[in-house]
Formats: structure tokens, sequence, C-alpha cells
């Protein structure tokens, strides 16, 4: 390997150039875990500058997961190649709500890699099983529409390979068998109803990755609240965990938002027109003209993307108590928004 993939195979010399400084200009560095993901392993860095006034005072590494499944199933699908694309060709100048990247390597097999971070601290990540309600979500729906609108509609869409990869032949292929293991992990969490949806969205898998979406657009993919840091003051965000970017409708990534997030089914069957239209009202204000009808029926067939990512996810990362509890919740609460807006009548 050309660069180091963990903080154990780090020089200080190789942080400070990764960081645009000169040799000895960092002494030496600490790691300290963080974060809840389950696909990547992320560490802050506490930097020892030689003459003690030198910024950033810490950073972020991500670095592949330790578990061999999550690292497979990065390979197969190119989780890791377009969150280190995403930092590369598109962020920088974006102006979406995200991390500055100071550094960003990976390896031919698409596993191994390397990303250098600025540290939002003290901004604290979202809490998926706490959940958030309509107010706090203010600050993420804006964000969302700042994604959503840097490539809305634009031939980029297709000219970006890592972003025009088509995973639907491997979807097709692996989401009943993962469906089927799902319903038996979680029999005695969830309910009949909401473990039958996902019968539902097997019965109509086709439907489901052919259909054509009213707008494309560039999408997040996985936009729930794990994956979003807040200011103390919770009045801004930034967007984090670009590993499963695609081409979409950015409503899908609203209705991810708002039914993986809101707990109590009546709150949320009363926030997603409201949510909706500040979504578009902020598209409104960057200049898109988004047809608003047309896209409420993304929103609402986008009300599955949760459930799905749920069964998807949880059956190919590493298993956590933690991580088990918050799929649970990400395939039950978007079940009952999906439910509610009678998503599957729509495919």
């Amino acid at each position: 390997m050309s660069f180091p993939t963990t903080p154990d195979d780090m020089t200080a010399e190789w942080l400070a150039d990764a960081l645009g400084r000169p040799p000895g200009a960092l002494r030496g560095f600490t790691a300290t875990p963080i974060g809840t993901g389950q696909m990547c392993d992320s560490f802050r860095l506490t930097l020892d500058w030689a003459n003690g006034a030198e910024t950033p005072a810490t950073v972020v590494a991500k670095c592949p997961s330790r578990d061999e499944a999550s690292r497979h199933i990065a390979a197969v699908v190119g989780t890791y190649v377009k969150e280190v694309s995403w930092y590369r060709e598109l962020a920088a100048g974006s102006g979406v709500a995200a991390p500055h990247c100071h550094h960003a390597e990976i390896a031919d097999n698409a596993i191994d890699f390397i990303l250098i971070l600025s540290d939002l601290a003290p901004a604290r990540q979202g809490d998926q099983l706490a959940g958030l309600d309509l107010a706090g979500l203010g600050p993420c729906i804006d964000a969302a529409a700042g994604l959503h609108a840097l490539l809305w509609n634009d031939a980029r869409l297709d000219a970006l390979p890592w972003l025009a990869r088509d995973s639907a032949d491997v979807v097709r292929a692996l989401f009943p068998q993962l469906y089927a293991g799902f319903r038996e992990r979680y029999a005695a969490r969830l309910d009949r109803e909401t473990l039958d949806l996902g019968t539902g969205i097997v019965d109509r898998l086709d439907a489901w990755l052919t259909r054509v979406p009213a707008v494309r657009t560039i999408v997040h993919g996985d936009l729930r609240i794990d994956n979003i840091l807040f200011s103390p003051d919770a009045a801004r965000c930034w967007l984090v965990d670009w590993q499963t970017l695609g081409r979409g409708s950015g409503a899908t990534d609203l209705a991810y938002l708002v039914g993986t997030s809101i707990a109590d089914p009546a709150e949320r069957a009363a926030a997603d027109r409201p949510a909706f239209d500040r979504w578009i009202a902020a598209l409104h204000a960057r200049g898109i003209d988004a047809d608003a009808e047309a896209l409420w029926t993304d929103y609402r067939v986008g009300a599955l993307s949760g459930y799905f990512m749920a069964v998807f996810a949880s059956m190919n990362v590493e298993r956590t108590d933690r991580g088990d509890e918050m799929f649970a919740v990400m395939a039950e609460r978007p079940a009952r928004q999906a439910l509610a807006l009678g998503s599957l009548d729509l495919l």
C-alpha cells in the first residue's frame, strides 16, 4: 500500500504531508475511535504540532471497516469509492453542508482507502434511536435541498461513473434472501404488519428498481440523523457518511429522513407535508423550478426506502446490539409512514 488505512499505519510525516504541512511540522498524534458507523471506522486524531500553535488541533480519519462482511459489501456496491469520489470531485465548492476534506485516497481494490476530514466538534451526531421532531429536522431539510439542487437534472449524473454505477442487478439478486433473514431475525421485535411490508416490496421489486422519478438528481441515499452532525444550538447541521450516493429523486431522500426520524406515527403523519413543503421552498430559494405535485408522488414512494435500507444494511454489516435496535427502528418507523401514505399501491 502506498498510503495508510488505519491510524496505527500512519506516521507523523505522512499525516503532516496529507495536511499540506512540511516535514517535521507534526511531532505526533493520538487517535480515539468516534461515531457509530458500521460500514467504516472513524477516529479523531489529536495533533501535536512542533510550533505548538499550528492548526487544526484535531482532524477525523475515516478508514475501511475491520469487519470482513462490511468490507465485502463495500466492494460489491462501491460504497467506499462513492464517498472518496464525492470528496475528490464534488464536495469542494459545492456549497453543500459537509466536512472539508484534507486528503482522500482509495486503492484499485475499492476497499482500502483513507479520508482525512475536518473535525466539526463540538458538533454532535444525531441519535437515530431517540429520533427528532419536525422542528429539529428543519436545518436537515434545508441541507438536503442544498445537496439536491447541486445536480438537478444535470448531465453530470450520467458522466460520473462512480455516481452512475447501477447496482440494480445486485439488489434484485440479494434483496429477497436478505429479507428472509431479516424477517427471521426481527420476528419477535417487529409487528406482523411491519414485517409484511417487506413481502410487498419483494413482490414489487422490479417495479421499485425500474421506476422513473419525476426528476433526477444526486441523492445521499442514507439521509438519517445518525449521518448528520448538529451544532450545539442545533441551528446548523452537516451531512456526513457519503457512501450511498446515487441518482434519483431528492424527494426520496426527504421521505427517508422524515420517516426514519420521527418516532410517533401521528406526529410523523402531521409532519410529512410540512417537511415536503419546506424542502420545495428551499429548492425554489436555490433557483430550482420544482414540480411539487409530481415530487409528492416520489415522496410517497420514497417512504419505502428507509425500510428497504434497514433490510439490506442490517444483513450485510457487522452486527452489534445498538445496530440491531437501530435497524429495527429504521424498519418500523418508515413502515408506518409507507402504510399511511399508500406507498406500495403506487408501484
